[in-house]
């Protein structure tokens, strides 16, 4: 039986133009069920039904009250979710979010090329990558450095690219669990181009069925 998913894109502040190619990306990544909706609404009624909830590209508070405790509820029970990109951009103001995802974006340079240094091949979203992946993206700095409370799957190498303000110990994509749910976040794609990258959409389907317990 295929895998339920929620997609969930609401901004209240910047816009990704790569949102509707991200979504469309999930669609078509699996073998999966998706259900695509920016309605806060959506997230106030039981969501037991998805193996996982997928912060795509949100930013600003995208969430009610109501929805706040209901996620939460559902993260803790043994529910998955996957941030993308820019939901380290989201719900500033609730602080279980941000201790959920890790940490919270600060800033990025430039989108440009870069390197990320894969530290876990055992994972199913970088057990396919090189020890050393060439990419283009917005390289997010985070306002602390989430090692110790997460495992850490690929660092960004600052060397290979201008602008970076973590210094050499900057992780980029990482998973963890809260209570009984799974967590994982990529700090990558920001450009519509990188979810039509096989190499991507690789990391992304492994991210999503390792949240989801559905890992291949």
């Amino acid at each position: 039986m295929p895998v339920r998913l929620l997609v969930f894109t609401r901004t209240t502040a910047y816009r990704h133009d790569s949102i509707p190619a991200g979504v469309e990306a999930v669609r078509t990544l699996g073998d999966f069920d998706v259900d695509h909706t920016e309605d806060p609404r959506a997230l106030e009624t039981p969501l037991d039904a998805y193996g996982a909830v997928i912060f795509l590209s949100t930013s600003g508070e995208v969430l009610t009250p109501a929805g706040r405790k209901r996620f939460a509820g559902y993260v803790e029970a043994g529910g998955g979710f996957v941030g993308v990109h820019a939901a380290a951009c989201a719900e500033y103001e609730w602080p279980y979010y941000g201790e959920l995802l890790g940490a919270r974006f600060d800033r990025h340079p430039d989108l440009q090329p870069g390197r990320a240094i894969v530290e876990d091949r055992e994972h199913p979203a970088t057990r396919h990558l090189p020890a050393v992946w060439d990419f283009v993206d917005e390289w997010y700095d985070f306002r602390t450095n989430p090692r110790g409370s997460v495992r850490v799957l690929a660092r960004a190498d600052e060397s290979s690219y201008e602008g970076g303000g973590m210094g050499e110990d900057h992780p980029l994509v990482w998973c963890r669990e809260q209570g009984a749910g799974r967590v994982f976040y990529t700090a990558l794609g920001h450009a519509s181009e990188a979810y039509d990258d096989p190499v991507f959409r690789t990391h992304l389907l492994g991210g999503i069925d390792w949240a989801a317990r559905s890992a291949r």
